[in-house]
């Protein structure tokens, strides 16, 4: 099993251990060689992320050396990389075309568009803004080429369209995204398609409201509180929009809102990858199967036939930055961890670090897990413990 890390991931140990108890052989392909693993022959490998048909060259040379079975990106900068050698070694596989597709906003757009999958109204410009006698406000404006919350900015009027796109033009100098802003719930899918089918793994609600006029997600948790027929129509949606795009294999986490009074889904992102961070550690499922064995299982044929998610209700909270600054350090941690609920707190930028906080950062502070009874339940242990941290910056301390 090749594995695809970028050295600033999150997941690689959670893939590691996922593959080990699979009994699967692992070999680490990075933009560059991790300290820990240099001498270590072939169970790592350089691979060039961001250049994928140089990429697909290094994995089939390896597989000529010593055989992969199977490829698989745990990150966005992996997954076009992951296609391209799939499609030369003939593994099941995403058409590299879609999966480019995903990391390009405009072209998800106009994919999505052509199949007529309910999304936002949008512009994409390079410079001159949209009419706003054709695009009415609010509006959202993005970068094309980021991923999660980074450069999300709403504008309620021109002033503030002007001052979004110079901040967007701050964080990635390519087209801009212009997308009429929908009101609404918003929920995010996690799936697993097999040859074109997709099985859904779990809905999450966000149950802090996403208005603006930033978007930093902070709570997710599952199962959904959407009653059924809502549920159904999340999932048809998002079934649409793969097809749309034309992913068929591997894992797939997509965002969604529900417009209130006109049972309208929209689409607003699907990504060719599992969930991201540490999220994936909300889900277990059968006797305590991690999502990211599920993901392995899968790239491996391997079967998967009854696998559905443990009972009862789980969430986390993506810790947010509150301020620019250089971290000291994050005090209350014991304090968070004995709420009752709270199954793990992990920290994931070291103290004496800069920390810069959405729209223009990209990292969130740490992230905070718990598990219950019901949805409710995980809500409120979340919040609880939150609270019980202080986030100290230099020069001051920031509670919650």
């Amino acid at each position: 099993m090749l594995l695809l890390l970028p050295t600033s991931t999150y997941r690689a140990r959670d893939f590691v251990q996922a593959a080990q108890r699979l009994g699967v052989e692992v070999v680490v392909g990075s933009d560059e060689m991790p300290v820990l693993m240099e001498g270590s022959g072939e169970r790592a490998v350089v691979v060039p992320l961001d250049e994928p048909d140089t990429a697909a060259e290094v994995i089939v040379a390896l597989d000529g050396r010593r055989g992969v079975d199977a490829v698989v990106a745990v990150d966005d900068r992996g997954v076009l990389a992951a296609a391209a050698a799939g499609e030369r070694l003939g593994f099941p596989h995403n058409p590299p075309d879609a999966v480019a597709a995903t990391r390009d906003k405009e072209a998800m757009r106009r994919a999505l568009g052509a199949a007529e999958v309910p999304q936002p109204a949008f512009v994409v410009t390079e410079d001159a803004l949209p009419d706003p006698a054709a695009l009415p406000f609010p509006w959202v404006l993005k970068p094309v080429d980021r991923s999660g919350s980074q450069g999300v900015i709403r504008a309620d009027d021109l002033v503030e369209a002007r001052a979004a796109a110079v901040r967007v033009h701050a964080v990635s100098d390519g087209p801009l995204l212009v997308e009429r802003y929908v009101p609404g719930v918003e929920v995010a899918v996690e799936g697993l398609l097999r040859d074109g089918e997709l099985t859904v793994l779990a809905v999450f609600d966000k149950p802090d409201p996403l208005e603006g006029p930033y978007f930093e997600e902070t709570i997710y948790v599952t199962p959904s509180r959407l009653g059924a027929e809502s549920l159904a129509r999340v999932e048809a949606v998002t079934a649409r929009a793969c097809a749309a795009i034309g992913l068929v294999e591997g894992p797939v986490h997509a965002e969604l809102r529900l417009e209130p009074d006109r049972d309208r889904v929209h689409v607003i992102e699907v990504a060719a990858r599992s969930i991201g961070g540490l999220c994936a550690r909300t889900l277990r499922f059968g006797a305590g199967i991690a999502l990211e064995e599920l993901v392995l299982r899968h790239a491996l044929s391997m079967p998967l036939d009854g696998i559905v998610r443990e009972p009862g209700a789980s969430g986390v909270m993506m810790l947010p930055i509150p301020a620019a600054g250089v971290l000291r350090g994050v005090d209350g941690q014991d304090a968070a961890k004995e709420v009752p609920g709270i199954t793990g707190l992990e920290i994931t930028i070291p103290p004496g670090r800069q920390v810069v906080p959405l729209p223009e950062g990209d990292r969130y502070l740490g992230f905070l897990f718990a598990r219950g009874a019901t949805p409710e339940a995980v809500e409120e242990s979340l919040r609880t413990a939150h609270a019980r941290l202080t986030i100290a910056l230099e020069g001051g301390a920031i509670a919650p």
